[in-house]
């Protein structure tokens, strides 16, 4: 009887020590407050291949292990803090190319400035006539989404001549592949070129080529498919780095799983009154003609993403958004006021990554939503214009939505 009293007695100490470490720990953020957990539905092999990817996005390059030596950032994570928005503090820049006839800087370090060096090495300088364009980080969950729509959707979003005018006129950004980019195989292509999806002006093609870029363009990490450092003008060719490439394709590999697997963010308060007349509004002004709330997925063999709808607000095409926010620079077929629709989604969790302020549109330059709105030239002028008429109920309403999202 007197072990059962004191088994008893250590069961009832025990139990109370959990219960107040429970209400000690710090809970884990609900996962419509987040934006780097995974998709729900991967498989073992998958999920695997998402935990190593993470430890790479997340990974600190150092010299000994490949950075530099010329270079903008030391790991993903630095300009993606939780997959989130990046900060002006970390923008990339862009130079050398002021038309669609191509970079004409490529021969000095083009397109992308590396303003920082490794000890004994000189940072790149923006040589004298070349135009350019400052970039923060876009959101990276949902891009495995992006990915998936076809090109043929793609194109039914188009309307190149406002065949229905309503003054938009989206076009894809038709560009030129390096060799080592393989197209989809459902993929359109004109004259050689391809639809492209990814960066703020539509350049990129898929994640394989983001990836890829963005291990040699922002750390100037090598791999098997760019095996050269980045060119410094200034200082000459930098050395070609010696054996194997600085990053393996395994890394590559899980690196681009990780992207794709992230899972989309997610609506919160949808069922709120005053975020349901938002979004009423907000069609109703017409935003919605290139913040396309709904678009679907081709096959893939990751289930969760498998002809699925989703929800990001872009319609993936150039818009020319007005004398506002020309920064005359462009990128493949892009004009110097075209931009890629941003999604989105996302939005109302930017202040986390960013300080608690926002920094919107392509170079941060918006301070507020309403101030984003504000820079709407061009193809959004409409939207801006029935913006500016609406009532300030009205208009907190749509930052309201905006801000769910």
């Amino acid at each position: 009887m007197k072990h059962k009293i004191l088994f008893v007695l250590a069961l009832s100490v025990l139990v109370s020590y959990f219960i107040a470490c429970e209400k000690l720990m710090p809970k884990n953020p609900a996962a419509d407050q987040v934006m780097d957990i995974p998709l729900n539905g991967l498989t073992p092999a998958q999920y695997q291949l998402f935990i190593e990817g993470d430890h790479e996005f997340e990974q600190t390059y150092t010299s000994e292990t490949g950075l530099g030596p010329i270079f903008v950032s030391t790991s993903c994570i630095s300009c993606h803090s939780g997959d989130n928005k990046g900060h002006p503090f970390s923008a990339l820049t862009r130079f050398g190319q002021a038309d669609t006839n191509g970079n004409q800087f490529l021969d000095m370090g083009a397109p992308q400035l590396q303003n920082r060096a490794l000890p004994g090495y000189t940072p790149e300088l923006i040589p004298n006539g070349a135009t350019f364009s400052k970039f923060i980080a876009p959101i990276t969950a949902g891009v495995g989404f992006l990915e998936l729509v076809s090109d043929a959707d793609i194109l039914a979003l188009a309307d190149p001549n406002d065949a229905n005018s309503d003054g938009i006129s989206g076009v894809p950004n038709w560009n030129t592949l390096p060799n080592w980019v393989k197209p989809a195989s459902h993929a359109i292509s004109k004259n050689g070129k391809y639809i492209c999806r990814f960066g703020r002006k539509a350049s990129t093609y898929n994640l394989h080529q983001q990836t890829v870029s963005a291990f040699n363009n922002d750390m100037g990490v090598t791999s098997f498919f760019l095996p050269n450092n980045p060119t410094n003008h200034l200082a000459g060719t930098n050395p070609i780095p010696d054996g194997d490439p600085e990053v393996d394709n395994k890394t590559i590999n899980a690196t681009i799983i990780y992207l794709q697997a992230l899972q989309a963010p997610i609506q919160r308060n949808q069922q709120d009154e005053q975020v349901k007349k938002g979004k009423d509004l907000f069609v109703s002004i017409g935003c919605e003609s290139c913040h396309k709330q709904t678009l679907k997925t081709g096959p893939s063999a990751i289930a969760p993403l498998n002809q699925v709808e989703f929800h990001p607000y872009t319609d993936l095409l150039l818009h020319d958004m007005g004398p506002e926010l020309n920064d005359n620079y462009t990128e493949g077929s892009a004009l110097v006021s075209e931009w890629r629709t941003t999604p989105l989604w996302g939005l109302g969790l930017a202040a986390n990554a960013q300080g608690q302020k926002v920094y919107l549109l392509h170079d941060g330059r918006a301070r507020s939503i309403e101030e984003a709105i504000e820079y709407h030239g061009g193809e959004g002028s409409n939207s801006r214009s029935k913006f500016q008429q609406l009532s300030q109920l009205e208009k907190l309403a749509i930052i309201q939505f905006l801000n769910s999202l």
